[in-house]
Protein backbone atom coordinates (compact mmCIF):
# COMPACT_ATOMS: atom_id res chain seq x y z
CA UNK A 1 0.00 0.00 0.00
CA UNK A 2 1.33 3.77 -0.83
CA UNK A 3 2.79 5.25 2.17
CA UNK A 4 3.41 9.12 2.18
CA UNK A 5 6.13 10.57 3.78
CA UNK A 6 8.20 14.33 3.83
CA UNK A 7 10.92 14.43 1.81
CA UNK A 8 13.55 15.96 4.42
CA UNK A 9 11.71 15.49 7.63
CA UNK A 10 11.75 12.52 10.31
CA UNK A 11 9.82 9.78 8.11
CA UNK A 12 12.70 8.33 6.34
CA UNK A 13 15.99 6.27 6.74
CA UNK A 14 18.94 7.96 5.59
CA UNK A 15 19.84 5.67 2.64
CA UNK A 16 16.20 5.99 1.30
CA UNK A 17 16.17 9.53 1.37
CA UNK A 18 19.32 9.63 -0.63
CA UNK A 19 18.33 7.33 -3.37
CA UNK A 20 15.09 9.64 -3.49
CA UNK A 21 16.64 12.66 -3.95
CA UNK A 22 15.41 14.29 -7.13
CA UNK A 23 13.49 12.22 -8.38
CA UNK A 24 9.88 12.62 -9.93
CA UNK A 25 6.62 10.24 -10.00
CA UNK A 26 7.44 7.22 -11.75
CA UNK A 27 11.45 6.47 -10.15
CA UNK A 28 11.49 3.37 -9.51
CA UNK A 29 14.58 1.60 -7.58
CA UNK A 30 15.07 -1.37 -5.35
CA UNK A 31 17.44 -0.99 -2.25
CA UNK A 32 19.46 -3.30 0.06
CA UNK A 33 19.95 -1.96 3.40
CA UNK A 34 22.29 -3.59 6.12
CA UNK A 35 21.02 -3.21 9.71
CA UNK A 36 24.07 0.00 9.90
CA UNK A 37 21.52 1.35 7.39
CA UNK A 38 18.10 0.61 8.52
CA UNK A 39 17.60 0.40 12.72
CA UNK A 40 20.95 -0.78 13.54
CA UNK A 41 22.20 -3.74 14.94
CA UNK A 42 21.11 -6.18 17.63
CA UNK A 43 21.83 -5.28 20.81
CA UNK A 44 21.78 -8.09 23.97
CA UNK A 45 22.15 -5.62 26.52
CA UNK A 46 18.90 -4.06 25.69
CA UNK A 47 17.01 -7.33 26.78
CA UNK A 48 16.44 -8.14 30.41
CA UNK A 49 14.15 -9.20 32.79
CA UNK A 50 11.88 -8.25 35.46
CA UNK A 51 9.70 -9.26 38.46
CA UNK A 52 6.61 -10.51 36.90
CA UNK A 53 4.50 -8.90 39.90
CA UNK A 54 5.42 -5.32 38.91
CA UNK A 55 3.49 -5.65 35.46
CA UNK A 56 -0.35 -4.99 35.19
CA UNK A 57 -2.76 -7.86 34.92
CA UNK A 58 -3.26 -8.93 31.73
CA UNK A 59 0.46 -8.60 30.50
CA UNK A 60 1.18 -10.13 26.93
CA UNK A 61 3.44 -10.78 24.50
CA UNK A 62 3.88 -7.85 22.25
CA UNK A 63 3.08 -4.78 24.72
CA UNK A 64 5.24 -1.98 25.44
CA UNK A 65 6.63 0.04 27.43
CA UNK A 66 7.81 3.76 27.31
CA UNK A 67 8.18 4.10 31.26
CA UNK A 68 8.50 0.82 33.15
CA UNK A 69 6.48 0.56 36.02
CA UNK A 70 7.15 1.33 39.70
CA UNK A 71 9.05 -1.47 40.93
CA UNK A 72 11.58 -2.60 38.25
CA UNK A 73 15.21 -2.81 39.59
CA UNK A 74 16.98 -2.59 36.42
CA UNK A 75 19.67 0.45 35.72
CA UNK A 76 21.16 2.40 33.29
CA UNK A 77 17.85 1.94 31.23
CA UNK A 78 17.55 4.56 28.61
CA UNK A 79 14.71 6.78 28.93
CA UNK A 80 13.60 7.25 25.29
CA UNK A 81 13.24 3.61 24.23
CA UNK A 82 10.51 1.73 23.74
CA UNK A 83 10.43 -1.68 25.56
CA UNK A 84 8.64 -4.49 24.06
CA UNK A 85 7.55 -7.30 26.00
CA UNK A 86 9.13 -10.59 24.35
CA UNK A 87 8.69 -13.80 26.53
CA UNK A 88 6.63 -14.13 29.94
CA UNK A 89 7.31 -16.56 32.87
CA UNK A 90 5.33 -17.28 36.11
CA UNK A 91 7.86 -15.37 38.04
CA UNK A 92 9.41 -12.93 35.27
CA UNK A 93 9.10 -10.90 32.07
CA UNK A 94 11.48 -10.27 29.68
CA UNK A 95 11.66 -7.27 28.21
CA UNK A 96 13.41 -6.16 25.03
CA UNK A 97 14.51 -2.22 23.72
CA UNK A 98 15.64 -2.79 20.27
CA UNK A 99 13.70 -1.89 16.97
CA UNK A 100 11.69 -4.74 15.93
CA UNK A 101 13.48 -5.17 12.79
CA UNK A 102 17.47 -4.49 14.41
CA UNK A 103 19.88 -6.31 12.91
CA UNK A 104 18.17 -7.45 9.85
CA UNK A 105 19.04 -6.29 6.01
CA UNK A 106 15.98 -4.62 4.55
CA UNK A 107 14.97 -4.88 1.06
CA UNK A 108 12.78 -2.31 -0.31
CA UNK A 109 11.16 -2.06 -3.82
CA UNK A 110 10.08 1.74 -3.99
CA UNK A 111 7.94 3.50 -6.37
CA UNK A 112 6.95 7.39 -6.43
CA UNK A 113 3.86 7.43 -7.22
CA UNK A 114 3.08 11.12 -6.46
CA UNK A 115 4.73 14.17 -5.27
CA UNK A 116 3.00 17.54 -3.33
CA UNK A 117 4.51 20.30 -1.33
CA UNK A 118 3.99 19.71 2.32
CA UNK A 119 1.88 21.46 4.26
CA UNK A 120 3.35 24.19 6.75
CA UNK A 121 2.06 22.01 9.98
CA UNK A 122 3.61 18.99 8.33
CA UNK A 123 7.18 20.44 7.92
CA UNK A 124 7.11 21.96 11.99
CA UNK A 125 6.17 18.38 12.67
CA UNK A 126 8.55 16.82 10.58
CA UNK A 127 6.09 14.31 9.28
CA UNK A 128 2.88 13.64 7.29
CA UNK A 129 1.72 11.77 10.18
CA UNK A 130 1.81 12.01 13.98
CA UNK A 131 4.70 9.76 15.63
CA UNK A 132 2.19 6.35 15.37
CA UNK A 133 1.84 6.94 11.57
CA UNK A 134 5.71 7.31 10.56
CA UNK A 135 7.69 5.28 8.11
CA UNK A 136 9.77 4.42 10.69
CA UNK A 137 7.56 3.78 13.50
CA UNK A 138 8.50 0.32 15.90
CA UNK A 139 4.83 -1.26 15.76
CA UNK A 140 1.43 0.12 14.85
CA UNK A 141 -0.68 1.53 18.08
CA UNK A 142 -2.91 -0.88 19.21
CA UNK A 143 -4.82 -2.74 21.81
CA UNK A 144 -1.10 -4.22 23.21
CA UNK A 145 0.40 -0.82 22.89
CA UNK A 146 1.00 1.02 25.67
Amino acid sequence: EPTEFLFGGDDLLEKVEQALAGQETGFHAKLHLEPEHAFGDYDAELVFFEERAVFPEGIEIGMQFGVLPAGCTSQGLASDTIYTVTELYPTHVVLDGNHPLAGIALRIDLTVRDVRDASSDEIERGSVGDASLSVLSALPAGPNTH
